[in-house]
C-alpha cells in the first residue's frame, strides 16, 4: 500500500500546508486575476476560493491539535556527529548523538580532500582534461564549478591557511588515542594532503590531473577511516535504540514512527535510516519510518518532524475516507505523488502510468509547447 511515509521532497520539511496536490504552499508572485465570465456577480470566483482557504484554516487546525499527541516518534537530525537523535514519548524528551566519538574523528579525517577541492575547484580549469574518469565530468557542470580560469590564484592564500589546520592535526595525532590503523591511514590522508599544497604552492598551479593524483592517493586511507566511522555508529545506534525501546516496552515500540532530516543528498539509502529500520518493528517499519529531505539543516528539526508527521498521519486517515471508491487517488493522497500526476500523465499522452516518468508519444517530435512556438516564429 502507498503511503506518504516514504520519501518527502525537500520542500516538504518546512512543514509548510501539502494539500491535494501534494506540493507545499510556497510564496509566489501574486497572479493577476481572471476575467470573471460574462454575466457573473464580481465576487463569485473569490467566494470559491474561499472554500479552499477554509479547507487550509480547519486542516491546519486538525493538524496542530495532533502535534501535541504523537507518540512514541524518533527524530534524527543527521548532523557531523552521527546525528543528533530525540526520542518523543508521552510528553517527554531524550536528545543524544549515539555514534561514539571516533565517527567525527574518522569522517574529520576523511573529509581533507573535500575540504581541499572547496578552495582550488573554482581554478581547476574549464575544460576535462585526459584522466581517467574524465568522461564522467560533465563539461557544463565543470565549468559553473571551475569559473575562475587557471590564471588567477586566489586559491594560494585559503590553501596556506588550511595546509596550517592539516599541519597541527597531524602534529598531534599521536596523542588523539586513535586505533592503530585508524592512525596510520589519518596520517596517510593528512601526509598526501599537505604533500599536494606544497607542490601546488611550489608550481604556482593547481588542475584537475594533479588533484586527482592526489585523491586516488590517500583514497585507501579513506575506505579504512569510513570502515572505523560505520562501525562506531552501528553500535551508537542500535545501543541507544536498544535501551529505549526497553524503557518504553514493545507495545509502544510496535507503533514507534521514525522521521530521520538529512539533505537531499544523502536521503536515500541514508546511513541511520538504514541502521534504523532494523530496530524497528518490521510489521510497521514500512509506513513508520519516514525520511525527510531538507534543503537545509532546520532550526527546530523535532518541530520540523512532528508538523510533517502530523501531516502523514491525518492524510492517511483522510485519503481512506476522503476517496473510499477509488484506491488510486487514496493512494495519491497518501503518497509522495502529486494527485493529479497520473491525469496530467494521461493528458500529455506518457506511456508511464505510475508517474514516475514521462515520454513523449512516439512520432511527437518536441512535444513541448514553449519549443512549437519558438519553432513557428521562426
Amino acid at each position: 500500500m502507498t503511503t506518504r511515509r516514504r520519501l518527502l521532497g525537500g520542500a516538504a520539511a518546512t512543514g509548510a500546508a501539502v494539500t491535494l496536490g501534494g506540493a507545499p504552499a510556497a510564496p509566489a508572485a501574486p497572479a493577476a486575476p481572471a476575467a470573471p465570465a460574462v454575466g457573473a456577480p464580481s465576487g463569485a470566483r473569490d467566494a470559491i476560493v474561499a472554500l479552499n482557504g477554509g479547507m487550509r484554516a480547519h486542516y491546519a487546525g486538525l493538524k496542530s491539535g495532533l502535534i501535541a499527541r504523537l507518540s512514541p516518534v524518533l527524530v534524527v537530525q543527521n548532523d557531523a556527529k552521527g546525528g543528533r537523535f530525540t526520542l518523543v514519548h508521552e510528553g517527554a524528551r531524550e536528545s543524544l548523538h549515539p555514534a561514539g566519538e571516533v565517527f567525527e574523528l574518522a569522517k574529520s579525517i576523511s573529509h581533507v580532500p573535500l575540504g581541499v577541492f572547496a578552495i582550488v575547484a573554482p581554478y581547476l580549469g574549464g575544460r576535462v582534461p585526459h584522466v581517467p574518469n574524465g568522461f564522467r565530468i560533465d563539461p557544463h557542470d565543470l565549468g559553473m564549478v571551475a569559473s575562475g580560469g587557471t590564471g588567477p590564484r586566489g586559491w594560494i592564500t585559503p590553501l596556506q591557511e588550511y595546509a596550517g589546520l592539516l599541519t597541527a592535526a597531524r602534529g598531534r595525532l599521536g596523542e588523539a588515542g586513535l586505533p592503530p590503523e585508524m592512525a596510520g591511514a589519518s596520517a596517510r590522508v593528512l601526509d598526501g594532503a599537505l604533500g599536494f599544497i606544497a607542490e601546488s604552492l611550489r608550481s604556482g598551479s593547481v588542475g584537475i590531473a594533479s588533484f586527482e593524483d592526489f585523491s586516488a592517493g590517500v583514497y585507501a586511507g579513506i575506505r579504512t577511516n569510513m570502515a572505523y566511522a560505520a562501525e562506531a555508529q552501528i553500535a551508537g545506534v542500535e545501543g541507544v535504540m536498544r535501551r529505549w525501546r526497553a524503557e518504553i516496552g514493545e507495545r509502544a515500540w510496535r507503533d514507534l514512527y521514525a522521521v530521520v532530516l538529512s539533505q537531499w543528498a544523502t536521503s536515500v539509502r541514508n546511513q541511520n535510516t538504514i541502521i534504523i529500520r532494523r530496530c524497528m518493528n518490521p510489521a510497521t517499519v514500512a509506513t513508520r519510518l519516514i525520511d525527510l529531505p531538507a534543503a537545509e539543516p532546520p532550526a527546530d528539526p523535532v518541530f520540523v518532524a512532528l508538523d510533517n508527521l502530523a501531516r502523514i498521519v491525518q492524510d492517511n486517515i483522510a485519503a481512506e475516507l476522503v476517496f473510499p471508491s477509488d484506491r488510486a487517488a487514496a493512494d495519491a493522497l497518501k503518497g509522495p505523488q502529486d494527485l493529479l500526476a497520473d491525469e496530467i500523465l494521461h493528458q500529455l499522452g506518457a506511456s508511464a502510468a505510475d508517474g514516475t516518468a514521462y515520454s513523449a508519444p512516439a512520432g511527437a517530435g518536441d512535444a513541448c509547447p514553449f519549443s512549437r512556438r519558438e519553432g513557428a516564429r521562426g
